[in-house]
């Protein structure tokens, strides 16, 4: 009884059932521990066996002040309230009393998670603190180092790194992932520390990264670090794809994309290019890879009608897209033949950054729909056998891809190029291992179909209440309670819920390994700098001796110059 007192410290009674039939009310004086996201369990016997004990844990969603001293006490700030007392023989050390809302998960089964019995807690039922190392055990479906474990941080409500906090990264890949943030919340940062996680030894991930502002460059700070090194020789591959290095072939690319990449299109142009994908498919014959004259020439054939007199006749939309379509040419984007194929960017062990800061939106959206789709396609047809190995589209392996600012690729109310591929993946890429990681600081924005489609959620501060309502409907598994927490959230906090956990936690994300490419600039820091250069420049230009005027040059008295 006295271990069990000390790893289980008891801080308050059941007084009875709360509002709804999943929660209850306990008694406390304990005003330290009792912190909202805080786990506390209470013991009853198995229905079925009274020779076994049941933890029941529950969560901590709310606490109100029920009894306190008298307000006249506190009115007078010169005198102590506690002197006040003792002189009128009010003799308890903690006069405040606590009403505290425990919301039950359940028991914990190894095999099955939590389990909760809808047995409620008798009236003066002792409660108690769950232990650290009890409670990480509960929590974390892996345990931190094991193989398919990610440790991303500690419990925030316990000290220091007490309970590390470790997800699934099957359940992760497998079901999808959403980290939502407010900007200046760590949201890059706690995505660094996941592709992190996702390299190491244990994982050796095969990870590909839409970077739109260049922030995940640092991750090439993996190849020198003993932290990635395995003991057989393992060490992560980083491949950092500047805009230079980005091409797509025109082939693969549909009309969709097409439509998306030229400007202001009628409908009897966007009609006749229509036309003239159809017939580039009939005359795609093997590995057939057209390019923009081939599109052109199907353009024109499209548009050619026979007069009165048997005469051909090229309408007016040809010339206007053939226009158009030259400006496409001239894209650096697209090639007919060079291109970034599946197994270029995609290796066990290695994460690929694609740079898109210096591409067009228009541009960013097509190079990032034609990638996800010929990558989806890629797992499909090995999947099925259909492609064998040394195809540029052989995937042998599950990959994940995480997209950056992915309201800008998936907006809720706006057309997008990207929005139906990804919509696509999400629903059906976990049959074939494809894993969608998609990160935004505005959820308010995203497209709430695609949101709903992952299943592990990672959020952090958000003050604007439009993207806070958003999260009430997209965001199942984290809980009314949690979701009260995000204005209070501080940099590097943040709310874990879904697949990759056993239950939702409140989560201080760890230091990186490596540097965070994300850091806001410091613009008086810059413009101090400005002038100090300014001014040493100026000081350089006037110690600087005077050059003496040289002698004219003459020729028999008369000067030359």
């Amino acid at each position: 009884m006295t271990s069990l007192a000390q790893s289980n410290p008891v801080i308050g009674t059941v007084k009875g059932p709360g509002e709804d039939g999943n929660q209850y009310l306990f008694i406390t004086a304990d005003n330290h521990q009792v912190k909202i996201g805080e786990f506390v369990f209470y013991k009853i016997a198995a229905p079925n066996d009274s020779s076994t004990t049941w933890e029941i844990l529950g969560k901590i969603s709310d606490r109100r002040l029920i009894d306190h001293l008298p307000d006249r006490l506190f009115a007078d700030t010169q005198i102590s309230p506690d002197t006040i007392a003792s002189l009128i023989g009010f003799a308890y050390p903690n006069p405040e009393i606590y009403e505290v809302t425990v919301d039950v998960i359940g028991y914990f089964h190894p095999a099955l998670g939590f389990i909760n019995p809808r047995i409620t807690p008798t009236p003066g039922a002792k409660v108690c603190i769950v232990a650290d190392d009890r409670l990480q055990q509960v929590v974390n479906k892996k345990q931190p180092g094991e193989m398919g474990s990610a440790h991303i941080g500690s419990l925030l409500l316990r000290a220091g790194e007490a309970v590390p906090v470790a997800l699934d990264v099957k359940e992760i890949v497998s079901t999808h992932m959403a980290i939502l943030a407010g900007t200046g919340s760590g949201k890059s940062y706690t995505a660094g520390v996941l592709i992190e996680e996702l390299l190491r030894p244990y994982n050796r991930a095969a990870v590909l990264i839409f970077d739109p502002h260049g922030e995940y460059n640092t991750l090439a700070e993996m190849r020198g670090k003993t932290d990635f090194q395995g003991s057989d020789g393992y060490a992560p591959k980083v491949q950092i794809l500047t805009p230079e290095d980005i091409q797509i072939r025109m082939s693969s690319l549909d009309y969709y994309d097409i439509l998306t990449l030229l400007p202001e299109m009628s409908d009897r142009q966007q009609s006749i290019l229509n036309k003239a994908f159809t017939i580039l498919g009939k005359h795609k014959r093997g590995d057939y890879r057209w390019n923009v004259n081939d599109l052109i020439a199907a353009v024109y054939e499209a548009d050619t009608t026979a007069d009165d007199e048997g005469n051909d006749k090229v309408g007016s939309s040809a010339p206007a897209l053939e226009w158009k379509l030259d400006r496409l040419a001239r894209s650096p984007y697209f090639h007919q033949v060079n291109h970034m194929a599946p197994r270029d960017l995609f290796e066990p062990g290695q994460v690929t950054v694609l740079q898109m800061n210096e591409i067009s939106q228009e541009e960013q959206q097509v190079i990032c729909a034609a990638v996800l789709r010929q990558s989806y396609h890629a797992r499909i047809n090995t999947a099925r056998d259909k492609i064998e190995a040394g195809d540029e589209n052989y995937l042998p392996f599950p990959v994940f891809v995480l997209v950056e600012e992915a309201h800008r690729f998936a907006p809720a109310k706006e057309p997008s190029r990207c929005k139906a591929v990804l919509r696509t993946i999400l629903s059906e890429g976990r049959k074939f291992g494809l894993g969608v990681g998609l990160i935004t600081q505005r959820p308010g924005k995203l497209d709430s179909d695609v949101l709903s489609q992952c299943m592990s959620q990672f959020l952090m501060r958000i003050v604007n209440p439009v993207d806070q309502e958003s999260l009430k409907y997209g965001v199942e598994a984290a809980g009314r309670d949690l979701l009260k927490e995000l204005p209070a959230l501080t940099k590097g906090q943040v709310i874990i819920s879904g697949a990759c956990l056993n239950t939702p936690v409140l989560c201080q994300v760890r230091q990186r390994l490596t540097s965070h490419g994300g850091e806001t600039l410091n613009a008086p820091q810059a413009w101090q700098g400005y002038f100090q250069k300014h001014r040493l420049r100026t000081q350089e230009i006037k110690d600087a001796p005077v050059a003496a005027k040289s002698k004219s040059t003459t020729f028999n008295g008369v000067s030359i110059e």
